[in-house]
């Protein structure tokens, strides 16, 4: 009996590619609170981003030992120097990312955001030879059209530096996603939470990290684990079995979701041309969803 599950994961393909499917837009969903957060927590940028490793670097690192236990240490040491560049990759991308919203617009970050199935499938294919299906490329470029939709109207002049960190950012997570996805065989966790903890440590030089009140420290606890944290914990665990290309399409569904969830809790309603950008992201996700639901019922 047909199921919604099986509508969105594809009825035929493999188990473990519907539980990647899942766990990778659960990624999405949790990346998508960070907007919502970012209004609600009060302290500077830097602070922020200190609490939000920590945080996010103790949940990670928390589930690898509860998962391994007296194996974990040993865990780590098997990310090798795959493990550590995409630690590297991703913790570079983070400070690229909050660097290039101060020098430019969000609307432009967004745009240039918006390449990475582009940049991640040109990457898998030079590093891996893995070619990705053209209803992936379709549906990415239709992401990517919704994605101008949303943000033209507010393109504003923006400056060269802060569109080179924005693209800086989206080669490192691009480049993380194929690292992690060509090692799957490789449990990269303790990578993730690496990373996590070398944020924190990189950006505590500028960070206030006593001077948060206690409703913002609050905030900042679960910033860290729900979003950061657990963000990367699922999209870690479903890149073992959906390739990175469809994770960073997948993952687009980020830019509508977040001012839907800033409309619906507090209640800052959108603007019209975000409302159909939104939609037009999500028509390409879920029609893809449903393409490669139909061709895998003709190769069975």
């Amino acid at each position: 009996m047909s199921t919604m599950a099986d509508s969105f994961l594809g009825r035929r393909a493999p188990a473990g590619q519907w539980r990647g499917r899942v766990l990778v837009l659960a990624s999405a969903f949790a990346f998508s609170t960070a907007g919502l957060f970012t209004r609600l927590v009060e302290t500077d940028v830097w602070t922020m981003l200190f609490w939000r490793g920590l945080f996010g670097g103790l949940l990670i690192a928390g589930y690898v030992v509860w998962r391994d236990g007296p194996l974990a240490m040993a865990a780590l040491r098997r990310i090798g120097r795959p493990g550590l560049v995409a630690a590297g990759c991703s913790t570079a991308a983070t400070i690229c990312f909050i660097n290039a919203l101060r020098e430019t617009s969000v609307a432009d970050v967004l745009v240039i955001n918006a390449t990475a199935p582009f940049m991640t499938a040109t990457m898998a294919w030079a590093w891996t030879g893995v070619r990705e299906r053209r209803a992936t490329l379709l549906a990415s470029g239709v992401a990517l059209l919704g994605v101008v939709v949303m943000v033209v109207p507010m393109l504003g002049s923006g400056r060269l530096l802060g569109n080179g960190l924005a693209l800086a950012m989206t080669v490192l997570i691009s480049a993380m996603m194929v690292v992690m996805r060509h090692h799957r065989d490789v449990c990269m966790l303790p990578a993730a939470a690496l990373s996590a903890f070398l944020c924190a440590l990189v950006v505590w030089p500028w960070a206030s990290a006593a001077s948060v009140t206690a409703v913002d420290f609050g905030w900042l606890v679960l910033f860290g684990t729900t979003q950061f944290g657990l963000g990367q914990l699922l999209l870690t665990l479903g890149l073992r079995s959906v390739s990175a290309t469809r994770s960073a399409l997948i993952g687009a569904l980020e830019t509508p979701l977040a001012p839907a969830l800033v409309w619906l809790v507090l209640g800052e309603v959108p603007v019209l041309m975000t409302c159909v950008g939104g939609s037009i992201v999500l028509v390409a996700v879920f029609g893809h969803v449903l393409a490669t639901r139909r061709k895998s019922r003709h190769e069975c």
